[in-house]
């Protein structure tokens, strides 16, 4: 029986998008105050489960490998600078809703956490393209935490949704950004996932399709 493709097959490439105005540094420290409200207590911890894996952020004084359920990872969030260009936008990841999550669990910094927060908050979130949330998230030694992540918003234009490989094709061949090209950043973030004995198998799947594909 023929897989049917993802309903976000039908948008075209490259997209018209419109993410509007950037975050102001008031708005950044509002949305970081208000998330900080909503923790628990206790270490500050950081879910990472892209970049952050292999380019971390601020200042910290531990690293376990952890998993979170209820999300997963997927090429889900148009990129117009960092990974691509407005004429010809990348992806990069991003936590939408279903199935489970192995990255990296941050133990931040208490003493410089401030600094460390806002770094972090300018980094992703220049328009407000996620949600920052608290995960329930399970590190390596067996122990529960609250983890600082980063999910996607289905709402908002930057939104991509599942496309289809054929697509996704495309966007690896072409979308090149300010911090490099989509391609590379799946591939760094795979190498930082392999390395550390956690492979994403549905993304290495994913991603020889679509090599395949170019290929073809």
């Amino acid at each position: 029986m023929a897989v049917s493709e993802p309903t976000s097959w039908k948008v075209s490439y490259p997209p018209r998008l419109d993410f509007g105005p950037q975050l102001s540094h008031e708005q950044l420290l509002h949305s970081m105050t208000s998330t900080m409200s909503r923790h628990a207590g206790g270490p500050v911890w950081l879910f990472a489960y892209g970049s952050l894996i292999w380019r971390p952020e601020g200042n910290t004084l531990e690293r376990q490998r952890a998993r979170v359920h209820g999300y997963h990872r997927g090429l889900y969030l148009w990129s117009h600078a960092h990974r691509g260009t407005p004429q010809t936008p990348g992806l990069v990841f991003g936590l939408d809703r279903g199935g489970s999550c192995s990255g990296f669990a941050y133990r931040l910094d208490e003493g410089s956490l401030e600094d460390s927060l806002m770094a972090l908050w300018q980094r992703e979130m220049p328009y407000p393209a996620y949600r920052p949330h608290w995960l329930n998230c399970r590190l390596d030694d067996g122990s529960k935490v609250q983890a600082l992540g980063f999910v996607l918003e289905r709402h908002l234009p930057c939104y991509a949704g599942n496309l289809p490989d054929t697509l996704l094709s495309e966007i690896l061949a072409r979308a090149e950004g300010r911090f490099g090209s989509t391609r590379d950043y799946v591939e760094q973030t795979l190498h930082a996932l392999r390395d550390h004995q956690m492979p994403d198998r549905n993304l290495e799947a994913r991603f020889k399709r679509c090599h395949t594909l170019r290929q073809a």
